[in-house]
């Protein structure tokens, strides 16, 4: 078996120190945001969690198949862990117990586990000899951590481990990925939203197209393999119904929470805002499809959102041919109103003016437009 330990850092340094429970939401929501199986290659991964994480909801957003939930050292197996635990179990999703050292309060966790991991590095060989006589032959595989040389990976397969981890394999590599910038005005509507059973969809998918990383989100989630969708969600409404109400409280909670501890620039986001709402309402004088319009124009500044190249953050987006063209800037008749609006948006009122006319259009409706949408977009950052 191979697979990937996914960790948090908040800095260039190999070791935590800060909040745990908010360490794991965070983690939880890069892969939702980034896609479990482009941060793995398609692994497994082993999630740390908390008793927090343990006891909600959040794990839920992540695929069954390929999560393996970690459960940290200082984890007390209370009643309500120990329940947590099986609830996860049943629904198909692996556990390990991290940094083991034999308690026997501990019994029902170790029943439950598919990986017990022993930490080579912290602990004596008597030690280990004691602690896997406590062990004897139940729990899961034996997985020995922290293994940094040969001698010491000799001896772990002598005691009887199957899997390894550490230095002596492969040093951790850091991920560096920059998430969408996040609107808090309407981070703090969509929770109470979210208070309504059942959701009005609606009105919550008006809400979540206001939001450039919920958005980012929910389309990725809709369209990754756990859905299995026959046909790719393309619009906010037809991922909302795919992903379902419960799926989509834990995610957006999850999102919340995370971007609520997470700087942004809010005048990415405010141009991001402007030009989907001028897309939207120009799309008229095109004939095209607003939801589409609106979604080119929100993610036209994913390079700027992700600080990663266009073809590189359309991954994974289910949009249509022609639109995936029209972001990576290939001239097609999708990208109208959005060429006129760069032009526009650098000063370049004569090239604008030209581009409209050739379009049969009067550069003052599209001006008119423009000064709509920028309103509709202070008025929604306003809150």
């Amino acid at each position: 078996m191979q697979a990937y330990e996914l960790l948090y850092r908040d800095g260039p340094v190999s070791m935590f120190r800060g909040d745990g429970d908010l360490a794991t939401q965070t983690m939880i929501d890069n892969t939702v945001l980034f896609g479990l199986q482009n941060l793995t290659n398609g692994l497994p991964a082993f999630v740390n969690c908390t008793t927090e994480t343990l006891t909600g909801e959040h794990i839920g957003v992540l695929p069954p198949a390929m999560t393996v939930l970690e459960i940290v050292e200082g984890v007390e197996p209370s009643s309500a862990v120990i329940d947590a635990c099986r609830r996860w179990r049943a629904a198909g999703y692996r556990l390990a117990l991290d940094d083991f050292l034999y308690r026997r309060e501990l019994e029902p966790l170790i029943q439950l586990a598919d990986f017990i991991k022993i930490d080579y590095l912290n602990t004596s060989a008597p030690e280990r000899k004691r602690l896997l006589g406590q062990l004897g032959t139940r729990g899961g595989a034996l997985l020995a951590e922290k293994i940094e040389e040969r001698p010491v990976y000799d001896e772990a397969c002598q005691d009887g481990c199957a899997l390894f981890q550490g230095y002596f394999f492969c040093k951790p590599a850091s991920v560096k990925k920059q998430s969408v910038p996040a609107n808090q005005h309407v981070h703090l509507r969509l929770l109470m939203m979210l208070q309504e059973h059942p959701l009005n969809l609606p009105e919550i998918g008006e809400v979540v197209k206001a939001e450039p990383s919920l958005t980012y989100r929910l389309l990725r989630y809709a369209n990754s393999p756990l859905f299995g969708l026959r046909q790719p969600a393309q619009s906010v409404r037809a991922a909302l119904l795919a992903v379902g109400d419960d799926v989509f409280r834990r995610m957006a909670t999850l999102a919340v929470a995370s971007e609520l501890n997470a700087g942004s620039s809010p005048e990415i986001l405010r141009i991001a805002l402007v030009r989907a709402r001028f897309c939207e309402i120009t799309s008229d004088l095109f004939s095209l499809d607003p939801t589409e319009q609106y979604l080119l124009g929100l993610f036209s500044l994913l390079p700027a959102m992700l600080q990663k190249p266009m073809d590189e953050a359309l991954s994974g987006l289910p949009l249509r041919t022609p639109i995936r063209e029209a972001l990576l800037g290939t001239p097609n008749p999708f990208r109208r109103a959005l060429g006129w609006l760069e032009y526009h948006e650098r000063g370049e009122f004569e090239r604008s003016d030209a581009n409209a006319m050739e379009q049969g259009l009067e550069g003052g409706i599209l001006g008119e437009r423009f000064t709509e949408a920028t309103l509709w977009a202070d008025q929604l950052l306003a809150g």
